[in-house]
């Protein structure tokens, strides 16, 4: 046996590296690439998005805007261009999901508070009270970085179409004056394209991890 071995040495080594690579090309391609979707309206809860765009199964993008921040800065789209960012909406007020909601906003500010391309954006669903000052003590008391995380007020009929035409992330009140918003727990994730990657749990930790796990990749997604 030892003979035959010595005999048969580099053909049995050639098997051995040929079958070691044939294994390792077989494994890297059967093993699933991770890959986030792009949502659309017609994918999303009707619930949480416009009628008017209802419909929409393609091609869908954040749309422009313009609001004011803790800072009293005007913030377009323009303040985002070429970054991932993470949406929501809430009010300071808030005594139920928003304190746990900006608190797992701050861990993700946290985690990648020295990548430049990624931001944060949270806008408040009841702007007659959420004013600049009142934004800015909030910022201040959750150790918000100016440059990383804008707290917006605006319009009402402004943050409500962003929140259910280009969010489709907020609800609406059944009753009441118009353009009542009824915010959810959900954190939006969106790409350098605008687009809409992904919707979590702003008050699940797990939800956070795996947010910040997708954030992640995409800062190496290539497309």
């Amino acid at each position: 046996m030892l003979s035959y071995i010595k005999r048969y040495k580099f053909q049995i080594l050639a098997f051995l590296t040929f079958s070691v690579v044939f294994l390792s090309i077989s494994f890297y391609l059967l093993t699933p690439k991770k890959k986030l979707p792009i949502f659309n309206p017609s994918d999303v809860n009707p619930e949480l998005v416009d009628s008017t765009v209802q419909h929409v199964s393609k091609y869908h993008t954040i749309a422009d805007f313009s609001f004011t921040n803790q800072n009293g800065a005007i913030i377009t789209q323009k303040n985002y261009e070429g970054k991932i960012y993470v949406a929501d909406f809430f009010f300071t007020t808030c005594p139920t999901i928003c304190p746990i909601m900006q608190d797992n906003m701050v861990e993700i500010q946290n985690a990648f508070k020295d990548v430049q391309d990624v931001m944060l954006l949270s806008h408040t669903v009841m702007p007659h009270i959420d004013s600049v000052p009142v934004l800015k003590k909030y910022a201040v008391e959750k150790g918000v970085i100016d440059s990383k995380w804008n707290l917006v007020t605006g319009d009402k009929k402004d943050i409500f179409y962003i929140a259910r035409k280009s969010y489709l992330a907020v609800k609406t009140e059944t009753e009441g004056e118009l353009y009542d918003m009824v915010h959810t727990e959900n954190f939006i994730l969106v790409d350098k394209k605008r687009r809409v990657r992904g919707f979590y749990d702003g008050t699940n930790k797990e939800e956070i991890n795996r947010l910040i796990e997708d954030i992640r990749f995409l800062i190496t997604e290539k497309n």
